[in-house]
């Protein structure tokens, strides 16, 4: 058995969206640290040059700012994309945005620009990278990593309907893209991450000490946290979880009194 390799991204290409900050940015980070070559795509090219600029310390990593949110967007990231690499070993759909409005009063756009980015993209994205993740997929296993929610899978307090409805349903994505993608040796797995400093959620970040006070861990993710699950499902150390949502969130899914968190 040889173990001193399995989490190793050596050579690997990766492309994570919204890799410009937040959560994003931390998995771009971690893939980094382990040897792969990230690109990140996010809709403000400033931010995204920025970041890309920023996580050069830790490899080599390149921006292509896209707005995604479309699929002429996602067309014209994959085409970009070509003109560097033939071939893509990971792919993270991380891209996502989020609503909050009373039941009365949600509105359709705030349902049709939320559903339309963390539901519709992951999996036109996936399809248009499809050729040249199975082109990956010939040397060894290439990766999807779907970033879904704990919102997915237990109900939050916020008034949040489009994002727990997309979240959920990215979970079940996960499960089906799994499926029939693993024939080409492509594996498709997600996270449902908790609580997290980042502008989405700007409670863990703003009030932080009260957001873990209701985390059983008592503290909120850390960026080492996401970059690990992220490292794990994209390495050779995964080969073998199928259609499976990793959650990371320091035990508030399966806690009591879980409707507080943010």
């Amino acid at each position: 058995m040889n173990t001193q390799n399995l989490f190793s991204l050596k050579d690997r290409v990766a492309v994570v969206t919204g890799g410009s900050r937040g959560i994003g940015r931390m998995i771009a980070q971690g893939l980094l640290c382990q040897g792969a070559r990230v690109y990140i795509t996010a809709r403000k090219a400033a931010a995204c040059d920025e970041a890309a600029k920023s996580l050069s310390a830790w490899g080599t990593c390149v921006s292509l700012p896209v707005d995604i949110s479309s699929t002429e967007g996602v067309q014209q990231l994959v085409q970009r994309f070509a003109e560097h690499e033939s071939q893509l070993d990971i792919l993270v759909n991380n891209a996502g945005a989020a609503w909050a409005a009373p039941f009365d009063d949600f509105p359709e756009f705030g349902w049709d620009k939320v559903v339309d980015l963390n539901l519709k993209t992951p999996f036109f994205l996936t399809q248009a990278f499809a050729p040249m993740l199975r082109q990956a997929a010939k040397q060894r296993m290439a990766k999807v990593i779907n970033i879904a929610s704990v919102d997915g899978i237990s109900v939050n307090p916020l008034e949040t309907y489009s994002y727990a409805a997309s979240k959920s349903g990215l979970i079940h994505l996960t499960r089906r893209m799994s499926h029939s993608l693993i024939a080409d040796g492509i594996c498709v797995n997600a996270i449902a991450p908790g609580a997290f400093v980042s502008d989405m959620n700007r409670d863990a970040r703003d009030n932080g000490e009260a957001v873990a006070r209701r985390i059983p861990a008592q503290r909120v993710g850390r960026d080492e946290d996401m970059a690990a699950a992220a490292i794990y499902l994209a390495s050779a150390a995964s080969d073998y979880v199928v259609g499976h949502t990793l959650v990371v969130d320091g035990g508030v899914t399966h806690a009591r009194g879980y409707g507080a968190l943010p």
